[in-house]
C-alpha cells in the first residue's frame, strides 16, 4: 500500500481546535488522519514548526516551501507531491490509495449494548 505524507503549515497543534477559531478544515482532516492509520495505511503528518526535517529530507518538498510556504499543505504519496495548498478530500485519498468505498469510515460495534 502506497504511504501517505502530509505536510502542514506551522501550526501550534494539528486538530484545529486551539485558539478562538476552531478550523473546521484541519478538525477535518485530523479525524480523517486517524481513520487512515485505523484502516492500516502508512500515514504520517509533519508540522513545520515542530518537525522541520522531513520537509528538507523531501527535495521536492523543501523546493516549493523555499518557492511559497502559501502552497501548504502538501500531500505526498511515495514521496511526491500529489496536492497542493488544501487537505486531501476523502474521495481523492481513497483513490490514490486505492481503497475500498467506506474503508476511512468508522466502524459500527457489532453488538449494541442498551444501558437504559
Amino acid at each position: 500500500m502506497p504511504k501517505i505524507e502530509i505536510f502542514d503549515p506551522a501550526l501550534c497543534c494539528s486538530t484545529g481546535v486551539c485558539g478562538p477559531d476552531v478550523d473546521p478544515e484541519l478538525t477535518r482532516f485530523a479525524k480523517l488522519h486517524v481513520e487512515l492509520q485505523r484502516a492500516g495505511v502508512d500515514a504520517s503528518r509533519y508540522n513545520l514548526s515542530q518537525e522541520p526535517g522531513p520537509f528538507v529530507e523531501n527535495p521536492e518538498v523543501g523546493a516549493i516551501i523555499n518557492e511559497d510556504l502559501s502552497l501548504l499543505p502538501l500531500t505526498a504519496i511515495d514521496g511526491k507531491v500529489v496536492k497542493k495548498g488544501a487537505y486531501p478530500t476523502e474521495a481523492e485519498l481513497m483513490d490514490w490509495l486505492q481503497l475500498d468505498e467506506g474503508a476511512l469510515r468508522p466502524k459500527q460495534p457489532k453488538n449494541a449494548i442498551n444501558l437504559l
